[in-house]
């Protein structure tokens, strides 16, 4: 009886474990078009992702290796390359305010460099099961690749990769490790 009994309390136990490493949307945004930003009205509408214009996968080579960029080009580069990464609340795709003016700075880049292509890496931390967390970091790429659509970026140039949990930034299991690696990259 003991055991019949330590069986279920543990079956129960973990079903609610998997329940709450579970979060769950009301709307189904992963198939909307809009970018998401804590404060709406800083975006301008632009080209919306149609199907085929944002690639998701992970099968790429940096297409950028080759390419003939100016001297000025190639230092702006450089600093987009080391100022790259926006980082997201636990279970949002918003844009924070605070990195407005980067994605701004990334956008003017490659308006004027028209051969340059990106893809952004979406990535979330470790909680929350791996198929709601490759769901995520797709939701994060799109909402920056639709961002940067929105400032005139061609669509492209843009290419977008999740990685869910997979390629943490920090490896700790912590609210500091979290919030590192709750995260989108534009890699060029």
């Amino acid at each position: 009886m003991l055991k019949k009994y330590f069986f279920c309390f543990s079956a129960a136990l973990l079903f609610t474990l998997g329940l709450t490493g579970c979060a769950t949307r009301n709307d189904d945004s992963s198939t909307d078009s809009t970018a998401i930003v804590e404060d709406p009205s800083i975006v301008e509408t632009g080209d919306s992702m149609e199907n085929g214009a944002i690639v998701v996968g992970d099968d790429y080579a940096s297409p950028n290796d080759g390419l003939e960029l100016t001297k000025e080009q190639r230092a702006k580069l450089q600093a987009l390359k080391q100022d790259n990464v926006i980082y997201f609340a636990f279970d949002s795709d918003a844009i924070p305010n605070n990195y407005i003016t980067l994605l701004e700075a990334h956008a003017d880049f490659l308006r004027t460099a028209s051969k340059v292509t990106i893809i952004i890496e979406g990535h979330t931390d470790e909680r929350g099961t791996p198929e709601y967390n490759i769901a995520l970091g797709e939701r994060r790429a799109r909402s920056v690749a639709q961002y940067l659509l929105n400032l005139g970026v061609p669509a492209q140039q843009i290419s977008i990769v999740s990685y869910g949990e997979e390629k943490p930034q920090l490896f700790e299991h912590n609210e500091n490790a979290w919030k590192k690696n709750r995260r989108a990259v534009i890699s060029y």
